[in-house]
């Protein structure tokens, strides 16, 4: 259904979980655990204890990151095939899903719960109409245009490296470690992000330390949590 984003965290601070594996190193997961994450032997929300100091945050999961834990807020995705790939999982989420696939008539084929944003005429920065979003081309940067429209005046990325760490591009495997990730798209919205950003009195904050993303502020996670 096409949907209207209120003001759930007016004045507040969202986390959006991006894939990057600058996440494992922040988080000090250990090594067994990420091999059992990747070779499939335990699920992603193996990673949840460590990353107990955000339980009680606001947060937004991109795609499959939703499947941490249930302190997961929100499951923002862009991608129709990915909606329709991991549907019966998904429908199982306590949270809110929110997506902004472009497809013709998208919003009749999402199922509820599912809420459905149309992208935005000016692909790149935030939209600051609560029934649309920017794209800028990758679903992280599109969820800070739902982040701007529920009220949060701080918002922290996370898990937004843009680049591969040599050996993996995620901190995880849901997508095979997909190595030819189309970065340099992905960076092209960042921008016009922080300008409007800027202009709409929205602080971003990248903890993610050796991310190609140079708009914003770097933060290491233990300096906010």
């Amino acid at each position: 259904m096409k949907w209207s984003v209120p003001k759930i965290w007016a004045n507040g601070t969202c986390w959006i979980i991006g894939g990057g594996p600058s996440i494992i190193t922040q988080f000090n997961i250990p090594d067994d655990i990420v091999e059992k994450v990747r070779i499939g032997e335990l699920p992603i929300a193996a990673y949840s204890p460590f990353m107990h100091k955000l339980h009680n945050k606001h947060i937004i999961g991109i795609n499959g990151a939703y499947g941490l834990g249930n302190w997961v807020d929100v499951c923002f995705f862009g991608d129709k095939l990915w909606y329709f790939n991991n549907k019966p999982a998904l429908m199982k989420f306590h949270g809110l899903v929110v997506g902004c696939p472009l497809f013709l008539g998208m919003e009749r084929w999402l199922d509820e719960p599912v809420k459905y944003l149309q992208r935005h005429v000016h692909r790149f920065g935030i939209s600051d109409n609560p029934k649309k979003v920017c794209w800028n081309l990758n679903s992280g940067a599109a969820a800070i245009s739902f982040a701007v429209n529920a009220g949060c005046k701080r918002i922290v990325l996370l898990g937004f490296d843009m680049h591969t760490d040599g050996v993996k591009g995620h901190w995880h495997n849901l997508y095979n470690n997909k190595m030819d990730m189309p970065f340099d798209k992905h960076l092209m919205g960042f921008e016009q992000i922080a300008q409007d950003a800027k202009r709409l009195g929205i602080e971003i904050l990248n903890a993610s330390p050796d991310s190609a993303i140079v708009q914003f502020k770097k933060v290491m996670v233990n300096d906010l949590i």
